[in-house]
This record gives structure tokens, sequence and C-alpha cells, in this order.
């Protein structure tokens, strides 16, 4: 594991309580993280650095629990040396970055964190409703959360969330990947992506202090419009310290009926999944397909599904690809964003 902060914290309660990994070393710059960590996990071997743990012969794989902007190097670091990898979200900073991972590759195994919803029962049960194809031909996939401003919380706002240089961006690069991630998995992957119009706004003013970091330049608002191939249109609208009550709604639409989603379930009283059907005798007739609560496996499954796929020689649930395909809409929102005009892409073909 390289690094120890909040996220890591996360993935080593996740590793400790699967028997099919086992975290054996970590490394951080701070030293105190480090020791802490080490201790509360009984992990004996550490490292002030990454590199040290990436020649460490005895590691088969790590988990770059880093910000996107320090991520890249050490993940081709890392490949270099043979280790297998799984990025923390974002995938990285830019498309590019994302092919220099690529090209270092070779024959390990890398597997990317905004699949974590995913893995819950309520997407399982999304992903065969439109793999059935009852929901006729898609016409609109929707996200949309929204997450209105609460008093701060006292504690200094981490540098790097709302950092372009630092994590890629702001709201799209934190959640707007999981979203993207989540839309495109419950639709088989087999959106292509070619438009993007898209709007982003930062934290007003008069909410930054406390809630933006000195210097953040990012997005903590952002709306876009995506056509892709056969018609199909996907809005995605992220946003958090807004001027509203929060409102979550994730919806598949087609032209025999719709599905109603909640990618976090327990973020709204709706049903995670509710399909809506639209008999020619009758009209919308509704039926709840899973029920509330839902396992929260989010946390566990990126990094036990990494641990499998490498023993299986198989992709991980969210390939390296799969985090480009993300990542090119990603770069595209903040182009068309910055440009005022629709940006042209050409969506990553997915094995």
């Amino acid at each position: 594991m390289i690094g120890c902060g909040v996220i890591a914290q996360r993935h080593l309660h996740s590793a400790s309580g699967t028997p099919d990994l086992e975290v054996v070393a970590l490394a951080d710059r701070d030293a105190a993280a480090l020791k802490r960590t080490a201790e509360a996990f009984g992990i004996k071997r550490t490292y002030p650095d990454a590199l040290p743990l990436i020649d460490d012969p005895e590691i088969e794989a790590v988990v770059l629990a880093l910000p996107a902007g320090i991520r890249c190097a050490i993940a081709v670091r890392a490949l270099q040396a043979g280790k297998h990898v799984l990025l923390e979200k974002p995938t990285a900073c830019d498309v590019a970055e994302v092919d220099r991972i690529l090209e270092a590759r070779g024959d390990r195994t890398v597997g990317v964190c905004s699949s974590r919803f995913t893995f819950l029962e309520s997407a399982r049960v999304a992903r065969e409703t439109v793999g059935s194809g009852v929901l006729g031909s898609l016409r609109t996939v929707r996200a949309r959360g929204l997450i209105g401003s609460k008093e701060p919380s006292g504690k200094p706002p981490p540098p790097w969330r709302l950092s372009h240089k630092l994590n890629g961006g702001g709201i799209m690069a934190n959640w707007g990947c999981y979203d993207l991630n989540y839309l495109m998995d419950v639709t088989g992957w087999r959106l292509r992506p070619r438009t993007v119009l898209a709007q982003v706004w930062t934290t007003p003013e008069h909410l930054a202090p406390g809630r933006a970091a000195a210097g953040s330049d990012a997005e903590s608002h952002v709306a876009a419009l995506i056509r892709c191939d056969h018609g199909i249109v996907l809005t995605l609208e992220r946003g958090e310290f807004l001027s509203m009550p929060p409102e979550t709604a994730w919806q598949i639409t087609g032209e025999r009926g719709s599905l109603r989603l909640q990618m976090v379930p327990g973020q709204s009283e709706e049903a995670p999944v509710i399909h809506d059907d639209t008999p020619p005798d009758a009209g919308v007739v509704s039926k709840t397909l899973v029920e509330g609560p839902v396992d929260d496996v989010n946390h566990l499954m990126p990094i036990r599904d990494f641990a499998h796929a490498i023993r299986d020689g198989r992709p991980p649930r969210t390939s390296l690809e799969k985090g480009r395909l993300i990542q090119q809409i990603t770069d595209a929102i903040y182009e068309s964003a910055r440009t005022a005009t629709a940006v042209e892409i050409d969506p990553t073909p997915i094995p």
C-alpha cells in the first residue's frame, strides 16, 4: 500500500477481512501516519518512500492510494518493476497519463477503483435488467448527484481535492468518475460517446472559506451533455457546496421502459432499483426490483476483485481500457467547459 491517508485506511480494513490477499508493506512520506497505520494493522515492513517498496522483490502488487497528480509516474515505475497495480480514482490527470500507464503495463494486471459502486447488488440487478433488453432501445442515460452547502467541518480542506494539478480536477474527478463508471457498467459498456458539451463552476466565493483550500482552481459543480452512437444521450450533473437541498437520481430510459436507480443506496428514500414498464394496454406500470438496504461492499470489492483478477488472469471489473474511456469523457468535459464549444471524441475500444 503506497499512501496511508483516508482511502488507504479503507483499503486496509477491507484487506484485513479477506483471505484473498495479505498487505505486507506500507509506504508514506508522512512518518507519523506511516507509523500509526503500520501499528494499527500489524504491518512490520514500512518505507518512507514509494520506490524502495516498489523495488522489494517479495511484493507482487501495489495499491496506489494517492492523489492523481503524483500517481502516474509511480504507477509506471511499479509496472516496470513487474508489479500489478491498483489505481485509486480518478484513473489519471488526463488521457496522456493513462496512455503512459498502458504502454508500461505489459502482461501485468491494472485495475481502477472507480468501479466501487458497480459491485453492489442493486448494480447487478440493473445490469441484468438492461442486458435483458426489456427496456428496448436506449434513449437517455442520466446521473444527477447534487449536495447542498453544509456547515464547514472545521478541518482544513485538503489542497488536492479541488485542484487540476494535484488531482486532475474537482468534483468531476472525485465523483463524476464514479457516476460514469456506474452508468457505463450497468449498460454493459455499450455506450460509445462521440460529442461532449459541458459547463463547470467553481465554489461560490462566499462559501469557499472552510470548504475549498487556498489556491483551489477546479470545479465543485459540473453539467455535461454527451451524445453517444445510436442516438443515445448521457447527461451528468454533479455538485457540492450548492445553494439547494440535496438531490440524487440516476435513470436509464428506453423506448419500452426505464429504470430508476440509486448508485449509492441510502442517499434517497427511493428504492435502489425501480423498473417502469409501458404495456400497450395500460399506462406506466412500476415494479421495485431491489428493496433497501443494500450491503455496503463498495470499499471491500475493488481490492478483492483486483486480487482475484491477478490469480485468474482476467481483467479487473474496471480495466485500464475502461478507465481510459472514462478519462476521455472527463478530458472532453473540461475542454468543452474551457472553450465553450462541443468536443468530439473517438471512444476507447473496450476488449
